[in-house]
């Protein structure tokens, strides 16, 4: 019978959370990565490995690495720098594993590529030359907090192609590996001035079909947006919900008009509206919206969820998990229809990823 395991990525150390395929008991293992801050940690499917990207206060970033689902880790920083006379690196904060590879995205904005199980790393973009990248190289710009490269999604045909989101700039697609950008914003909103068209676009979470490759969803700093077209341009679909602002999103694995979302006040306390913990769900696209809420704290929860807070796995019936900012772990087994805390105490959450073993 298959395993359903998710990877929690949290202020202190990594955790690792199993079920059966039921999913409904839990069991709990961790805090693994010496309690160093986690921003990420994913599965590659393809190795069976878990790699958790992490920045400690004291050590510096690193990559952490186990192949036996958690029952030994390794890290490293090996290559993993601009050099003494380069940009400052101040955190490693997103990966993507797919095709015998390891990209990790780091402030300053960059992408660094491991083709031996994060053991050594070496350059391989920063997007030089696009539009706004004086201004995002600049270290007076890089305030505490900021995340640079702030997600990497890769394309499960090619390896060559894949998207990267730096933070407060937009999303960039790349076809050659790198080697050249576009910028992917047509159609997004921005409530600032922006010294070039193409960019200026604060995108905090990009999720594409795995049904459709062609549709995207992506939750911004301004509004929920929707694109047919791989991301060449987008249509808002914020009508409906609570507010214009989040981070967290995720998209049904089998049907490309479902997709989910967190909706967050945009103060400063970026919490869920109104103390009321609620996932919003749309099954037509961004038509209409239902919020999902049975089983989630009614009142008195102020708690927010991180951009990779949020998951969803892909059994026939799909569960559903996210995780707060205060180390709440909810999930549905019913696609957000009802739900359960399935931890309670762990440290804040920053990332919450989800594989099935068989």
């Amino acid at each position: 019978m298959s395993r359903t395991l998710l990877l929690v990525g949290t202020r202190k150390g990594a955790f690792l959370i199993e079920s059966d395929a039921d999913r409904r008991d839990w069991s709990i293992r961790g805090p693994f990565c010496e309690g160093w801050p986690v921003y990420h940690a994913v599965f590659d499917q393809g190795s069976g490995s878990i790699y958790a990207a992490a920045a400690s206060e004291w050590h510096g970033s690193a990559v952490w690495h186990s192949g036996d689902l958690g029952e030994t880790w390794v890290h490293s920083s090996d290559g993993l720098s601009y050099g003494e006379d380069g940009k400052r690196m101040s955190k490693v904060s997103s990966l993507a594993a797919a095709h015998g590879r390891v990209l990790v995205g780091v402030e300053a904005p960059g992408i660094f590529e491991s083709k031996d199980s994060a053991k050594t790393w070496s350059l391989l973009s920063t997007l030089a030359g696009e539009p706004g990248s004086d201004e995002w190289d600049d270290p007076a710009n890089q305030p505490p907090g900021h995340l640079g490269l702030s997600a990497l999604m890769p394309d499960d045909e090619s390896e060559s192609r894949f998207w990267a989101i730096v933070q407060g700039v937009g999303v960039f697609e790349t076809t050659d590996d790198g080697a050249s950008w576009t910028p992917r914003n047509r159609g997004l909103r921005a409530e600032w001035p922006r010294p070039h068209d193409e960019v200026g676009f604060c995108v905090h979470k990009l999720v594409r079909s795995p049904v459709d490759p062609d549709r995207m969803y992506q939750q911004n700093h301004c509004g929920m947006h929707r694109s047919d077209d791989g991301g060449h341009s987008w249509v808002e679909i914020t009508e409906g919900l609570p507010t214009d602002f989040g981070f967290a999103a995720a998209t049904h694995p089998h049907d490309r008009d479902t997709f989910y979302v967190v909706p967050l006040d945009p103060g400063h306390g970026r919490c869920m509206p109104d103390g009321k913990a609620t996932v919003w769900r749309t099954r037509d696209a961004g038509s209409s919206w239902q919020a999902l809420d049975r089983g989630l704290p009614a009142a008195n929860a102020h708690v927010g969820v991180l951009r990779e807070g949020m998951a969803i796995d892909s059994h026939d019936t799909p569960g559903l998990y996210f995780g707060t900012s205060t180390g709440q772990l909810f999930g549905s087994s019913d696609e957000g229809e009802s739900w359960d805390e399935i931890a309670g105490y762990l440290p804040g959450i920053s990332s919450v990823e989800v594989a099935i073993i068989d």
